[in-house]
């Protein structure tokens, strides 16, 4: 971590982790192609349930990342103790913290659909397909803590096999009970669950089989309550992030709504073929993270500097050329996805303008994770915040009363640009107070 070059690091870490997200975003747009087959309801309910998904995430995310900032720094520092105590803390609380989202969600189902932006004619599939992944958001949440604390320690090829093998079983399990069986959105649902359920299981064969640095026992719990508010602090930047992530898609959801069940189902196989694109170069920002926290713990700052710039440089290039392959194919991506003339018409012009604005992503996205690594936990929690709610909501209220629908297709590459220009001069007010080594 200390010695190998930083680019050469951060691809060795930013490649698995970039393979995971793009396995993970394959079989959510597998989910998204076998549901478009049941019509366009159907389509529309993913979008729905996506608003769910991410509030898993959330949670998820909040103990993950936050414990594995905290845990590499500790390693580090060469302060393994600590380090156990803050996995075993995460692990079980982010567990119980989705036993508490599966009984609520359960119990609630209906209003919290249609609070994510349900209309009448979705939400008997948004149904069907919640109910199986509220039953997995236990392993959900768990298996974020499991993979960001591997990817934390360096092991990002451990990470990558779970949720590999996870991805691989959704995609065929939605093919299998889909397409064979004909069990409809259920099928999309139970087959998620399904491959979550053993991906966490491969995933948590790590730490019990010694791959790993850090440990879990009830022991270190117990000593953990009062490491738990460092974790949902150090965390809180992606809570925020994911959060606001799932308020954003329920208003998207709810004023796409408006403009009939084709826009909604639009608007969701474009958010679903952009965060495909946009996982690489969260990726690559991924395998950035491990290497600042870690660098930054041993007080290596120029080598903080240096992987910072690398990794911008990277995902700029790498989702430019994405980007102009997205742009000439526009139309037959989404219409791949559903092919239905009002679904392309809404989809393709949005996607266009979404791609247009992934050139501004790079910089936010490097900045926001730097700062959340070093511990600067109120300035990454403003800018995951910015992004994802601050200024894409209000952007997206006001545009769609003024253009309509057009400004709900315009709403999230108007936001993305806000963001860049709100991240520059924090990332610039960092490296000028950066220490010297």
């Amino acid at each position: 971590m200390t010695e190998t070059p930083v680019g050469k690091l951060i691809v060795k870490l930013g490649i698995p982790t970039t393979v995971s997200m793009l396995v993970t975003n394959i079989y959510n747009m597998a989910d998204t192609y076998f549901v478009g087959t049941l019509g366009t309801s159907a389509s529309g309910a993913v979008g729905i349930v996506f608003g769910l998904m991410a509030i898993i995430q959330a949670v998820g995310f909040m103990f993950g990342h936050g414990a594995g900032s905290i845990i590499s720094r500790k390693l580090g520092a060469k302060d393994n103790d600590t380090a156990n105590i803050v996995a075993s803390t995460a692990f079980f609380f982010s567990f119980g913290s989705g036993v508490l989202i599966s009984i609520f969600g359960i119990a609630f189902s209906k209003p919290f659909l249609r609070l994510l932006g349900s209309t009448e004619t979705i939400l008997p599939f948004a149904e069907d397909y919640a109910f199986w992944i509220l039953l997995a958001a236990p392993v959900m949440t768990a298996s974020f803590v499991l993979n960001n604390i591997l990817r934390y320690e360096g092991k990002a090829a451990l990470a990558m096999i779970g949720l590999t093998v996870g991805g691989g079983l959704n995609i065929f399990g939605d093919w299998l009970l889909i397409s064979v069986f004909d069990m409809g959105i259920s099928g999309a649902g139970i087959s998620t669950a399904l491959s979550q359920i053993v991906s966490f299981l491969i995933l948590l064969s790590m730490f019990l089989r010694g791959k790993t640095q850090s440990k879990f026992s009830f022991k270190s719990l117990k000593k953990g309550i009062p490491e738990l508010k460092n974790i949902m602090y150090t965390g809180l930047p992606s809570l925020t992030r994911q959060g606001l992530s799932s308020v954003a898609t329920m208003l998207l959801n709810n004023t796409a709504g408006l403009y009939g069940d084709a826009a909604v189902a639009g608007m969701t196989i474009v958010n679903r073929i952009c965060f495909f694109i946009f996982a690489v170069g969260l990726g690559i920002g991924q395998g950035f993270q491990p290497v600042c926290a870690f660098n930054y713990g041993a007080k290596k700052y120029k080598r903080v500097k240096k992987g910072f710039f690398f990794t911008w440089g990277v995902g700029e290039v790498l989702l430019a050329i994405l980007a102009v392959v997205g742009l000439i194919f526009s139309d037959s991506l989404v219409g791949f996805f559903r092919d239905d003339p009002e679904v392309i018409k809404v989809g393709s012009f949005a996607l266009k303008m979404q791609l247009g604005a992934l050139f501004f992503q790079p910089l936010s996205i490097c900045t926001n994770m730097m700062l959340q690594s070093v511990g600067k936990n109120k300035h990454a929690t403003f800018l995951s915040a910015v992004r994802s709610g601050v200024a894409f909501i209000p952007v997206l209220l006001i545009l769609s009363k003024i253009l309509g629908l057009t400004g709900v297709q315009i709403a999230q590459p108007v936001g993305d640009v806000i963001t860049f220009f709100i991240s520059i001069p924090f990332m610039v007010s960092f490296f000028r107070n950066l220490g010297k080594e």
